[in-house]
């Protein structure tokens, strides 16, 4: 199944395994939880923090 989802508190209890993309490129594969620690997807969707 794919799902197109942008509400990360929606997504990450519903799948066993992400692929993430900016602007088409995947950035990222893997388990929610390795997924979103990852510094690039971190700083493709919340902007680089300081």
């Amino acid at each position: 199944m794919l799902l197109v989802e942008h509400d990360m508190g929606f997504v990450m209890p519903l799948v066993d395994r992400l692929v993430v993309l900016d602007f088409g490129v995947v950035i990222a594969t893997g388990p929610p939880r390795e997924v979103q620690s990852n510094p690039a997807v971190i700083e493709a969707y919340l902007g680089v923090q300081s």
